[in-house]
């Protein structure tokens, strides 16, 4: 058997050589072979979807033509990212996004948590799969069935919500229309769609806890709320610090078929954000350079943040997402 030779001629026991290490490599590599089967897709599609369409990122330092492409296109180094800086509604528009990004963050985050735990104390086990499967259901619907059915339910003419109202004596309210009331339909919309499918990461999350835990706690006479407060939030702590990490690399990010079914003329003030700004400039109006620099501003903004919590993170003690 060979070994390394060190600096003092002696043979290095115990160390094993490049070769020995590439082979090891290969043989845990065959060993599990069909979990890397099962990786190929989901790698495929982060090369081809995420990774690949990185290079159309030079068209925001380009006056992009499609007819000459993006070799024979001209340089404009800065331009589109001075005109997105100084454009007039700019800071409405990041306004609202922001807003919109702060209240997913306040009212829909923590609700998957709060219904992981509620289910986590039903034992009954048909009526917590029962309750599961309904809460699951609305994430299966597309935005455009959701939009659709709120609007069946709040419109003013023949509305179940407007009718129930003015049976109470009130007035009608332009649910639709009013400024008003768009930023908190569109949050009980993401909380009607997500917040069940949200609690299936923290379900699992608390399967994992030791169950003598919750035994000693008992003997010690810890109730069903210090139970909770002093082992289950603390064994899911890490989870929720991974998700929240995520979450606010998306604080620009909030999905442009949503919010786009919901904006209308009378709404546009408080209802545009940078996703259907960018459909506008880029799609409607052509404008494929200046569109291409603001997806690049709201993914750098993203990168920094999700690097700065993620800090945090691991100043607190926690692992963080790397």
């Amino acid at each position: 058997m060979q070994h390394a030779i060190t600096a003092e001629g002696a043979p290095a026991l115990g160390r094993p050589g490049k070769g020995q290490a590439g082979g090891e490599r290969w043989r845990r590599i065959k060993r599990n072979k069909w979990l890397y089967v099962m990786m190929l897709p989901g790698m495929l599609y982060f090369l081809i979807f995420k990774y690949a369409p990185m290079y159309g990122l030079v068209i925001s330092f380009q006056d992009f033509k499609p007819y000459k492409g993006i070799a024979g296109s001209p340089w404009v180094g800065f331009k589109h990212f001075e005109r997105l800086f100084t454009e007039p509604d700019f800071l409405q528009i990041l306004g609202n996004t922001l807003i919109l990004f702060g209240m997913n963050l306040l009212f829909f985050f923590p609700i998957p948590i709060i219904l992981a735990l509620l289910l986590n104390e039903v034992r009954v086990s048909l009526f917590k799969r029962t309750v599961q499967t309904l809460i699951y259901i609305p994430h299966f619907m597309s935005w455009v069935i959701i939009a659709s059915i709120s609007y069946v339910m709040l419109t003013m003419d023949g509305g179940i919500v407007n009718e129930l109202i003015a049976h109470l004596g009130f007035r009608k309210i332009n649910f639709l229309l009013s400024p008003e009331w768009f930023r908190p339909m569109y949050i009980l919309q993401v909380i009607w769609r997500e917040a069940g499918w949200g609690t299936i990461i923290y379900m699992a999350a608390i399967a994992s806890v030791d169950v003598e835990q919750y035994e000693a706690a008992r003997m010690d006479g810890a109730a069903r709320f210090r139970q909770i407060w002093h082992i289950t939030l603390p064994a899911i702590r890490g989870v929720i610090v991974v998700l929240l990490i995520l979450k606010i690399g998306d604080v620009l990010e909030l999905g442009f078929e949503h919010v786009y079914l919901l904006l209308n003329s009378m709404n546009r003030r408080v209802a545009e954000i940078i996703d259907t700004y960018v459909y506008t400039a880029g799609l409607r109006q052509q404008q494929f350079s200046y569109s291409a620099a603001i997806g690049f501003f709201k993914s750098f903004i993203g990168l920094l943040l999700v690097m700065l919590a993620n800090r945090l993170a691991r100043k607190m003690g926690e692992d963080g997402v790397y």
